[in-house]
């Protein structure tokens, strides 16, 4: 395990490094389609929503629409799956910890989940299965073929190719099932008094934080009833969340990534002006931004830092994006030897082929 270097915040009272051409590109947000993350939700997880008063207008009034009527859709397959397939979700053993990529919003998480999910030996969530977390087992053969040409290529906030197969954060599954996930900003935009507590978790009452542990469990079981392998699951939001995480999955392994600060708050503030005009129920509301990406990130790394000591030697990897970028392979390498992963002459290949 490698060291975390010492970090510096950027300041946003004096001009940032000079942006990258990636970083340029970024500026203008691009249409992530006709979906929106709440389009996963059940109509009374939607109804909840709503009563929690988020700011709306009316020209999000095609949204607030398509979200009500698929809604009702949702309720009725999760009900429909629960009544055929709820038993064996309820028996499924977990019988392979599950790998936890951590690291702040930005910084090579799912760069670092794309080449860890090459490996055949391990299985993921995909971007169907957290927007359908309630369902997937039932619908996703079927309405994966009928919808995935309305997806765009590419994730809107960056050149990410995208897809109803691909890996995706398990975050947006949990935000889909409980409404206790800092995404929820994405409803209630400029107001962090309404999301900052569910980040580490330790403020939820006992009942929200029965029904939180209920979805994460749930959630992977049905992912292991899809496949009965390791599930490697990413999500910057579970950085904050080492020692919940080791409760639930006392044998899990973590693979932490890190990068340049500065290319980390350039890109964050795309991504939230990005995901706030797409995902929002209203007018975008940006105030604020700045002051509360950079709270965020410096509550991830003092989080980290203190927490991670809690992790047994031996299930916690450290690498440095801009390191990964440059050798692949080589630092995928030092991951499956720190880890001791196994297999990794089967999947080396593959990376040097990705």
């Amino acid at each position: 395990m490698t060291s975390t270097p010492q970090t510096t915040l950027p300041n946003t009272a004096s001009p940032l490094a000079p942006e990258s051409k990636s970083a340029k590109a970024e500026s203008k947000p691009k249409k992530q389609g006709h979906f929106c993350i709440w389009h996963g939700l059940t109509f009374g997880t939607w109804m909840r929503l709503l009563a929690s008063r988020p700011p709306m207008h009316w020209t999000s009034l095609p949204r607030l629409t398509s979200i009500t009527a698929l809604s009702m859709l949702n309720s009725f397959n999760d009900l429909l799956e629960s009544a055929i397939l709820g038993g064996r979700i309820e028996r499924q053993k977990i019988e392979h910890p599950p790998i936890f990529i951590l690291g702040h919003w930005r910084s090579g998480t799912t760069l670092l989940h794309n080449l860890m999910t090459l490996d055949p030996q391990f299985t993921y969530p995909n971007l169907y299965q957290v927007m359908y977390p309630g369902n997937f087992l039932l619908t996703e053969k079927v309405t994966t073929k009928l919808t995935g040409w309305v997806l765009p290529k590419t994730r809107p906030m960056d050149n990410i190719p995208t897809g109803w197969n691909l890996p995706q954060e398990d975050e947006m599954g949990l935000l889909v099932m409980t409404l206790l996930s800092p995404y929820l900003m994405l409803a209630h935009q400029g107001d962090p008094s309404k999301t900052c507590r569910f980040f580490d978790l330790s403020e939820l009452t006992p009942d929200e934080r029965r029904r939180w542990r209920g979805a994460l469990m749930t959630f992977v079981k049905k992912l292991t009833v899809r496949a009965n392998k390791p599930v490697v699951l990413k999500s910057p939001s579970h950085t904050f969340r080492i020692p919940v995480l080791l409760e639930m999955f006392p044998d899990a392994k973590f693979v932490y990534i890190y990068r340049d600060p500065y290319a980390v708050y350039s890109s964050g503030m795309h991504l939230r002006r990005t995901l706030f005009q797409e995902n929002g129920l209203g007018k975008p509301n940006y105030s604020g931004m700045e002051q509360e990406v950079l709270d965020v990130y410096a509550s991830c790394f003092e989080t980290y830092e203190r927490t991670k000591h809690l992790i047994p030697a031996g299930r916690l990897h450290e690498l440095k994006f801009e390191e990964l970028e440059a050798d692949p392979v080589g630092q995928m390498r030092q991951v499956y030897e720190s880890l001791g992963l196994g297999g990794w002459d089967q999947v080396e290949p593959a990376l040097q082929i990705g």
